[in-house]
């Protein structure tokens, strides 16, 4: 990525040393059991891929796939991987906006600047995040020395978060951590079943990013006051700016039209996931109702108005209902076609939902499913 007088619109390095300085430390855990949690993890992995695979009738028997890594991480390592994502998939946008500022009077010293405030406020959020997710398919990941892979994508497993929420449910560690694995494997079946699943929605992002009309400086402004405002400011306020997502704030109308395209997607593959999940479950998974019922419970409170606040600055809620949305459409649409008949959502571009659609699954089985084309057995 091109750079002014050697800096960068967001200092990398310093999002990362920030993240990991600032990210709340794991469980407390001896060392041969962060030896045998690891183990586990990866052995469910793999148990998981058979497990999806027979369920989902995704991938046909016999049929070749690429193969993509699964790696278990702590929380300093998902930061890592995610900054290294965020820099290779915003790398058109950011280009764009220092080729912006060149031109600009003082342009050199407000990239310096610029580049430390936004990489400080970055490695922030990823502070708030690292502690939260479990597992991760990153879809658009670049291979590094310390995080490596095939390239196409690959697999996080964050070991201490899944030990924490065990622990805070009080459910069995083995039967946990399994179910954690068969979501992110889902997710892991999805892109490599599909090959031209990740061209589009990374087209679609660049399309979302590459529509933005606002002057750089007013974009990392905006970044900033959102960043800002969960430290101090008034987090249940319900007018103006405040309250808002990150993506809400800096949003043109070309973007919100993408945006619901990509919503569409997200909620299907997320649905799609927590549907497999308790599809495949109680059949591996033994209390898998009350690890349900126990993080359902979780996901829905949220840890205090902090927290609130949060998730709704980085539009998590809206994540949150993709979630309950994507799996009712899932639920219907196999209910009325069956899983094959579901499976034609993976056709192409043209057989993925529309937003409209994710809300009457009747109305996306009528359009795919038109009268004179061979009805698909209901299981």
């Amino acid at each position: 990525m091109t750079s002014i007088g050697g800096a960068e619109m967001v200092d990398w390095n310093l999002a990362v040393a920030t993240a990991t300085r600032l990210v709340r430390p794991g469980p407390e855990v001896t060392r041969d059991e962060a030896r045998a949690v690891v183990a586990e993890l990866r052995r469910h992995a793999r148990t998981s891929e058979r497990h999806v695979r027979e369920f989902t009738r995704m991938i046909p028997e016999g049929s070749a796939v690429p193969d993509t890594p699964v790696l278990v991480v702590d929380r300093a390592g998902w930061v890592k991987a995610n900054v290294a994502g965020f820099r290779e998939l915003l790398q058109p946008l950011l280009g764009k906006m220092q080729d912006r500022r060149a031109g600009a009077t003082g342009g050199a010293v407000l990239g310096a600047v610029g580049g430390k405030v936004t990489g400080v406020e970055l490695g922030m959020l990823l502070s708030f995040l690292a502690s939260r997710v479990l597992g991760q398919y990153e879809t658009f990941a670049p291979v590094t020395r310390d995080l490596p892979g095939a390239g196409g994508g690959r697999l996080l497993l964050v070991a201490p978060n899944i030990v924490h929420v065990e622990r805070e449910l009080e459910v069995h560690p083995h039967d946990f951590r399994l179910w954690v694995c068969l979501h992110e494997e889902t997710h892991r079946t999805q892109f490599t079943a599909v090959p031209w699943l990740r061209e589009h929605l990374e087209g679609e992002i660049q399309t979302f990013l590459g529509a933005t009309e606002v002057d750089p400086s007013t974009v990392l402004e905006r970044i900033r006051e959102a960043a800002q405002s969960f430290v101090g400011a008034r987090p249940d306020a319900e007018h103006g700016d405040e309250g808002r997502s990150l993506v809400e704030l800096v949003q043109t109308p070309e973007q919100r039209e993408i945006l619901g395209r990509l919503t569409a997607v997200m909620s299907l593959l997320e649905g799609h996931a927590d549907f497999v999940m308790d599809g495949v479950g109680p059949q591996v998974v033994p209390s898998v109702a009350e690890i349900r019922e126990k993080f359902q419970q979780r996901r829905a409170s949220g840890a205090g108005r902090l927290d609130a606040a949060l998730r709704k600055l980085l539009g998590l809620d809206a994540k949150l209902r993709q979630y309950r949305d994507g799996e009712r459409f899932v639920r219907a649409v196999v209910g009325q076609v069956g899983m094959d008949g579901f499976n034609r959502v993976w056709t192409s571009p043209n057989t993925l939902p529309t937003k409209a659609e994710i809300a009457s699954p009747t109305d996306w089985v009528a359009r795919v499913h038109r009268k004179g084309s061979e009805p698909s057995e209901a299981e």
